[in-house]
């Protein structure tokens, strides 16, 4: 961009227009959808909106959040995703009532991640893919509700064990990074899904029907995962420069899940 030059003015956002974007959620919760509005900086007559429970602010242009937004006391779902974000604010970890976090497809170095993070104990769904992280925040480690991570389209070479051994972790998301070993990523998968795995009887103590149901389901789990390992991988997406360009126009499982009892 030329010296002197203006970026995007994008749509403006009054308290008015604001409050005919609260909706209510399937489960009587208060939404704020201002999701892709071209809004290019945080609203902030959104902050006299605080005493809603989710918030929508995806697939827009904006490059930074205030430490304000931690007035949103009430949050219990916050997605960000699509946008330009570099830093999250240290006040994020304030927002304590957060189960769902959305920051996947912006500009997040791990330098941009605050220690905060770690104050967020009932977080149970945490998205940081397609962001350009080079390691993982070892702050996750100290999350032990989370159920749901996704660190895809990364640059990380490694996962930390503190990720490992989360009680809850349920579903891990590492594909499209630069492993230096690929069985490495494959071993920690395996670990992760070490309850799926695990018997409390005895093959032996099985009668024969119940012995017969489990080989089945068996059999059918690794006719699943030789056909998935069959399956080409896709390109990384090096030249990605539009926020846009491959996140989901959907995140509404991802919603669903994380904000289900």
């Amino acid at each position: 961009m030329a010296k002197g030059a203006k970026g995007p003015k994008g749509k403006k956002i009054t308290l008015a227009v604001a409050k005919n974007c609260i909706k209510i959620t399937f489960d009587g919760k208060k939404r704020l959808d201002l999701s892709k509005m071209g809004i290019t900086t945080f609203p902030k007559c959104i902050l006299r909106l605080t005493d809603v429970d989710e918030l929508d602010l995806s697939r827009n242009l904006i490059k930074k959040i205030p430490d304000a937004i931690s007035k949103f006391q009430n949050l219990r779902w916050l997605d960000l995703h699509s946008n330009y974000i570099d830093k999250l604010p240290e006040t994020i970890g304030q927002m304590t009532s957060l189960l769902f976090l959305n920051v996947s497809n912006n500009r997040l170095t791990t330098n941009g991640l605050p220690v905060e993070l770690n104050q967020l104990k009932n977080i149970r769904t945490v998205n940081l893919g397609l962001n350009h992280l080079d390691s993982v925040p070892t702050t996750l480690g100290a999350l032990k509700e989370l159920h749901e991570v996704g660190l895809h389209d990364n640059l990380l070479s490694n996962i930390p064990n503190s990720i490992s051994k989360l009680p809850k972790l349920k579903k891990l998301n590492t594909k499209r990074n630069p492993f230096p070993k690929a069985e490495a990523s494959d071993m920690f998968m395996d670990s992760i899904r070490r309850l799926d795995n695990l018997h409390l009887v005895e093959e032996k103590d099985l009668c024969g029907t119940c012995l017969k149901k489990c080989q089945q389901a068996r059999d059918k789990l690794n006719k699943i995962k030789s056909m998935a390992t069959a399956t080409p991988r896709k390109a990384i997406f090096s030249t990605l420069v539009s926020p846009n360009s491959m996140a989901k126009e959907s995140q509404e499982d991802w919603r669903m899940r994380s904000t289900s009892p």
